[in-house]
């Protein structure tokens, strides 16, 4: 099997995390300014196979789509050119900041440090991931 690969983007600085080859955990990868994203998963799907990418999905409370959903779509069409064969799949990652922040606190991490956005942004994506493993595990039975 192959890893997957979770995508938090952002405007400026967008976290990633991957899975194990078996796709059980999802663990940080980095954190990184959104300007070097494609060049960095063009290194890394060389290094490593990559079934598919997970790309949160901002939705407000309501459900509609959140405002940066138009660079992301953007973002989405400059994957697929680079990656014709990998799959792209998105989730919902409503709340995973809060969620993020929560864990970093509940984790001791000191305040400085949780000021970090791009902690923040690498630990969102491994939420979008590891949620999005789970919901693949519970609807595939």
């Amino acid at each position: 099997m192959a890893c997957l690969v979770g995508i938090d983007f952002g405007l400026k600085r967008t976290g990633l995390s991957c899975t194990d080859p078996n796709q059980l955990i999802a663990s940080g990868l980095t954190n990184l300014p959104t300007s070097e994203l494609l060049d960095f998963l063009q290194h890394y799907c060389q290094e490593q196979e990559v079934e598919a990418f997970v790309i949160g999905q901002p939705l407000q409370k309501e459900g509609n789509a959140s405002a940066i959903e138009v660079q992301i779509q953007q973002f989405i069409k400059e994957l697929e050119q680079l990656f014709p064969t990998q799959k792209i799949e998105r989730y919902d990652e409503r709340f995973t900041s809060k969620m993020a922040v929560q864990a970093l606190i509940e984790g001791g991490v000191k305040k400085k440090k949780r000021r970090e956005k791009g902690m923040i942004d690498q630990l969102s994506a491994t939420l979008i991931l590891q949620s999005y493993l789970e919901y693949k595990t519970n609807t595939t039975l």
